[in-house]
């Protein structure tokens, strides 16, 4: 399987039941404010979570020209 530059254009459409405001996600759609991924997995970092600043979206994935990893060997 070849390996995705997340910077190029993946032809995935936005996926409209995601929205998603992370523009530093590698998965975010770019065009609009949607994820481009066709599921997502959301998690916590709490054992019991109350508010949603407790839950994650555990498919978040910086994209390094975002994230200032851009030609890092990270």
């Amino acid at each position: 399987m070849e390996k995705m530059n997340p910077n190029e254009k993946t032809g995935r459409e936005p996926n409209r039941a995601i929205a998603c405001t992370v523009s530093e996600c590698a998965h975010h759609a770019k065009s609009c404010d949607y994820c481009a991924l066709e599921k997502i997995r959301v998690g916590t970092h709490e054992a019991h979570p109350t508010e949603t600043k407790c839950v994650d979206c555990e498919s978040f994935a910086c994209d390094p020209s975002s994230c200032g990893r851009e030609g890092s060997a990270r």
